[in-house]
């Protein structure tokens, strides 16, 4: 995965995100959206050709930091669903 900052001004942050699979982006948007202070996170994809995403977000506070949130929160809740599944799945 490759990030690069497209565009940030003081309430708002673009990113192009390569190499990604945008289910990833799916749950970090979520998180975002549960916020109060996050006015708009949207994803898509660029092109389906060119395997590149673009996020935007809008925020009340700095968004940069709302992003570093929320990819926290979505790495937690990944970790959680794989121990969950280790714990319930044998594999012989």
């Amino acid at each position: 995965m490759n990030a690069q900052v497209i565009s940030s001004e003081a309430k708002e942050i673009s990113f192009s995100i390569a190499e990604a699979d945008i289910g990833i982006l799916y749950i970090v948007q979520h998180e975002l959206l549960k916020q109060s202070n996050i006015n708009f996170a949207g994803v898509i994809v660029k092109h389906p050709l060119t395997n590149e995403c673009w996020m935007k977000i809008n925020s009340s506070t700095k968004p940069l930091n709302e992003i570093k949130k929320a990819t926290d929160t979505s790495i937690k809740i990944a970790d959680d669903l794989k121990k969950l599944f280790n714990s319930k799945i044998k594999v012989n």
